[in-house]
């Protein structure tokens, strides 16, 4: 077993941070390893883009390292990571033209054991949600996606993206409200 396996299985989160600050490396990757995934979903929903997801991920897994030693509670690293990432796509979305568009063949949903019909199915009702996504304001989007798709809570999104809980849940209601109007013939 390598060593950076044995801190997977053993060390919680905090006590990664807490090493990672002390210089530990292994201890740093470990922690990479355990969230790139999700933050790269996060930002790929986001951003319609694999490569603008990439580079998001990549650019803040680098900024938290090189930042580590400003978080105050080595507890409060994911929901660094999960503000981080939100913010760096919000201000790509800001920054590029209004429309993206989004293969649904690059999404990570396809099944080779699908029947083609289904499977067609599938990715029919992917591209109509990458579509109604994209219809949603980026600061709905955000919070939609860290509430529905990585089960943040309402405060936790609240600060990832500096706003009340309040306006959270009312972007998220307006967020469904929005969907389920454009998935309705899915249902």
């Amino acid at each position: 077993m390598t060593a950076g396996a044995h801190l997977g299985e053993v060390l919680d989160d905090a006590t990664l941070v807490a090493r990672a600050r002390d210089g530990d490396v292994r201890a740093y990757e470990e922690l990479v390893r355990r969230y790139q995934g999700r933050m790269y979903r996060l930002a790929l929903r986001m951003l319609g883009s694999a490569g603008d997801a990439e580079d998001v991920v990549q650019e803040v897994f680098l900024t938290v390292w090189r930042r580590l030693e400003q978080l105050a509670d080595d507890r409060a690293f994911v929901g660094w990571l999960y503000r981080s990432v939100t913010n760096r796509c919000l201000n790509v979305i800001r920054a590029r033209r209004p429309v993206t568009d989004v293969d649904p063949d690059d999404t990570e949903t396809r099944r080779g054991d699908a029947r083609p019909e289904r499977a067609a199915e599938v990715s029919a009702q992917m591209a109509a949600l990458t579509a109604a996504l994209a219809g949603l304001t980026p600061e709905q989007r955000a919070c939609w996606l860290l509430r529905e798709v990585h089960g943040r809570s309402y405060e936790e999104i609240a600060e990832a993206v500096s706003t009340s809980p309040g306006a959270v849940r009312g972007r998220i209601a307006r967020a469904r409200a929005q969907l389920a109007e454009v998935m309705q013939p899915w249902r």
